[in-house]
């Protein structure tokens, strides 16, 4: 997971986001590893490691329109188990079946991810396995899939063409303190005796660190500050 972390931090193509992806897809031993995302513009981009046939046939058929995860992942920020979705409808269980059909697995976690400027994208690891041996995975690999899914798509946001450069705020020695900590995995509770500082005190620099990180959770913030070379863990 590292070296896919480095080589996607080094790379400067879209082609880098297609190789990150399949590499992905091996080191989980899953059936797909797919990032899909909107820009300012409103310009559509995708990689990842669905079929050409099965692309072809969802933008054929206005899948867009009806697919439940995107229907779904849009209106929540957190990661999306897809079994936890609307499927209900009709055209959402004909969307399934032809999807199967093309070599979609039957699960799915989505990680929904936005941008500063309207962007809006879909992290979405896919596998065809039973409910049980899908919660072991998702269990086990939840806290890696968002790490990733945040560095892909700032990785994708730095491609945009005619980006408009963020500025950064420096974060102060005890935000990298709390920051480094936790890249570490470990919990709150124990950052702050290594801190010797109390539970809301650390609270208060986690949420400072990222506010001036511009992330939308602790993970999100954790995952800016490495990529960015802001802590080294």
């Amino acid at each position: 997971m590292d070296s896919i972390l480095e080589a996607l931090e080094r790379t400067d193509s879209l082609d880098g986001l297609q190789r990150a992806t399949e590499e992905l897809r091996n080191l989980l031993g899953v059936d797909h590893v797919i990032y899909h995302w909107v820009d300012s513009t409103g310009e559509q981009y995708g990689c990842g490691t669905y079929s050409e046939a099965w692309k072809e046939r969802y933008i054929a058929q206005g899948y867009l329109r009806v697919d439940p995860v995107v229907i779904g992942c849009y209106q929540r920020f957190h990661p999306v188990d897809w079994k936890r979705l609307d499927w209900a409808s009709k055209a959402a269980r004909a969307f399934m079946a032809d999807a199967l059909e093309y070599g979609v697995g039957n699960q799915g976690l989505s990680v929904p991810l936005r941008g500063p400027n309207g962007q809006f994208a879909l992290f979405t690891v896919n596998h065809s396995c039973s409910d049980a041996e899908w919660a072991d995975f998702t269990t086990t690999h939840r806290r890696e899939l968002i790490l990733i899914a945040h560095f892909l798509n700032d990785k994708a946001l730095e491609l945009e063409p005619d980006r408009t450069p963020e500025t950064h705020q420096p974060l102060s020695p005890r935000e990298v303190d709390a920051m480094t900590l936790l890249a570490a995995g470990h919990s709150r509770a124990q950052v702050a005796d290594r801190l010797q500082i109390s539970e809301h005190t650390l609270r208060v620099y986690i949420e400072s660190a990222r506010f001036k990180l511009g992330a939308m959770n602790t993970t999100h913030a954790v995952a800016r500050a490495l990529s960015r070379g802001l802590i080294v863990v």
